[in-house]
């Protein structure tokens, strides 16, 4: 049994944590279709992450009720290939280059919160960083 310590220094049993989720079928790989008019129109969603930043490309927000958010598109889904094209070791710019230069975008995503949860954490770290080098 898995246990976490809390502030006050209770053993907790991460089963009664509100957080905990022990169902496997919610952060595992699924294939989105996305299909637009026009390449200019909106994607719904919002993505942050890249290589320049040493972590995957996430969605960052999904505008409600739109495709995406129809489709089940989230916040913390990981994107991991789009078009076949691999996006786990891409540059933020070229991710949205090629996520807006399509009609169809099919998608492969995996919620992964922790993952998500470092890009603030790294930000958060370069920030400080630059404040002391100043």
């Amino acid at each position: 049994m898995v246990h976490a310590i809390n502030i006050s220094g209770f053993i907790l049993q991460r089963e009664f944590h509100p957080d905990y989720n022990n169902d496997i079928r919610e952060f595992l790989p699924r294939e989105l279709i996305l299909q637009r008019m026009r390449a200019s129109e909106q994607l719904g969603f919002n993505i942050r992450g890249g290589q320049e930043h040493h972590c995957g490309i996430f969605v960052s927000k999904v505008m409600v009720n739109s495709e995406a958010d129809k489709l089940g598109l989230r916040e913390g889904d990981q994107i991991l290939m789009v078009n076949n094209r691999d996006f786990e070791n891409i540059d933020h710019a070229e991710a949205v280059k090629v996520l807006k230069m399509n009609t169809r975008i099919v998608m492969t995503v995996r919620f992964f919160p922790y993952g998500y949860d470092r890009t603030y954490d790294k930000c958060k770290f370069l920030a400080s960083n630059q404040q002391a080098e100043r």
